[in-house]
């Protein structure tokens, strides 16, 4: 594992493997971290096919220091380019982000159009702060945040997570959708339609946003948020072998949408 700073005092955590390029590029999603199953299911699929992988963790998240309830989006994605530009500086790069990861790699696509030659996204979560978040807010939240700065989030994956109003009102400055987004390489979408988190039809909206042409959706009927099962994963890196043109296996098993 190797570090590298933005801000000072606080290490960013990241593993590059070393390969061919198009440099892999996996940006996690709200909490998590690149040792997740996504994240290590790719990285046993690039070290196989000999193609380089970057993963790391933002500020606050894994095994990178800082407090998560100091960062928001922009904290984010400026943690993601940092680490992208010390890395692999120069190095063309396909963007794979999960859920809120996938918020982020959309806004690294539009940053440096001349680096991403595709993208894959998910269960993607644009915008998740205020089309997804701030519609659900009880009277009990919006007390909180006005009187607090906060409130606690329960959540189905582990203990209660914080969410602050820095991070409800950076994200309305870094949203993507309600017009086009100027993002014109390949960009494949992966979602399941029994998502709890994220709703389908958000990336329907993301699709029709896109510039690119060349726009494909996935959707899972039976899948749910996290897409972690071995035919989730087995699809993942099938996707990611077509985006990096290389020979994708077997078909998949009939039945999957």
């Amino acid at each position: 594992m190797q570090t590298t700073s933005r801000t000072p005092g606080i290490l960013l955590a990241y593993e590059l493997v070393e390969g061919a390029g198009p440099v892999v590029v996996f940006c996690a999603g709200f909490g998590s971290d690149m040792g997740g199953t996504k994240a290590l299911h790719l990285r046993e699929f690039c070290v196989a096919t000999g193609r380089a992988m970057l993963r790391f963790d933002y500020g606050g998240h894994g095994a990178s220091g800082g407090a998560f309830a100091d960062g928001c989006i922009g904290d984010w994605v400026q943690d993601a380019a940092h680490v992208i530009t010390h890395a692999i500086p120069g190095r063309k790069m396909v963007l794979v982000g999960s859920s809120m990861g996938g918020w982020i790699s959309l806004l690294l696509a539009r940053a440096a159009p001349a680096m991403v030659i595709a993208v894959l996204l998910v269960a993607p979560a644009p915008d998740f702060t205020e089309t997804l978040m701030k519609p659900a807010l009880t009277d009990a939240q919006k007390a909180s945040l006005a009187r607090d700065g906060y409130f606690q989030l329960p959540s189905p994956y582990g203990p209660p997570t914080q969410i602050t109003a820095r991070l409800l009102d950076d994200g309305a400055a870094h949203l993507l959708l309600g017009g086009t987004i100027p993002i014109g390489c390949k960009v494949l979408i992966l979602h399941g339609m029994r998502d709890e988190d994220v709703p389908w039809r958000h990336s329907l909206s993301l699709g029709e946003a896109l510039a690119s042409t060349d726009v494909r959706l996935v959707f899972i009927k039976d899948g749910d948020h996290r897409l972690s099962r071995p035919a989730d994963l087995a699809l993942l890196t099938h996707s990611l072998a077509e985006l990096l043109g290389e020979n994708a296996g077997e078909s998949l098993s009939e039945g999957r949408v």
